[in-house]
């Protein structure tokens, strides 16, 4: 499991919520959880939504479906818990990251 890889959800908003990614620093690999951000299925967010496509929330095609990522749903999870891994984001981890940092260190702007 490394940086950016993506994975099934398993959880019961699957539907909505397809996919994770671990954003996670390989340096914390001997750790049992992985912090992730779901990957939410554009289609069921709300038309015109501001955020979509902007700095926080880049749109992404995985696995043939359009998601957003939604940092402000965070979580770390088991391991154990995170289904099987269907590809990466490495070549857009800089935006992952960018979108992180507007996150955590510019919200009192």
């Amino acid at each position: 499991m490394a940086q950016f890889d993506v994975h099934r959800n398993k959880g019961a908003l699957r539907d909505s919520i397809p996919f994770v990614v671990i954003v996670q620093s390989g340096q914390f690999d001997r750790y049992r959880r992985r912090v992730v951000v779901p990957l939410v299925r554009q289609t069921v967010l709300p038309r015109n939504t501001p955020t979509v496509g902007a700095r926080m929330n880049p749109v992404f095609v995985v696995d043939g479906i359009h998601v957003v990522l939604h940092s402000l749903d965070m979580v770390s999870v088991a391991f154990d818990q995170l289904g099987e891994r269907v590809g990466s984001l490495q070549q857009e981890g800089q935006s992952i990251a960018d979108a992180l940092d507007e996150l955590l260190t510019r919200s009192w702007d």
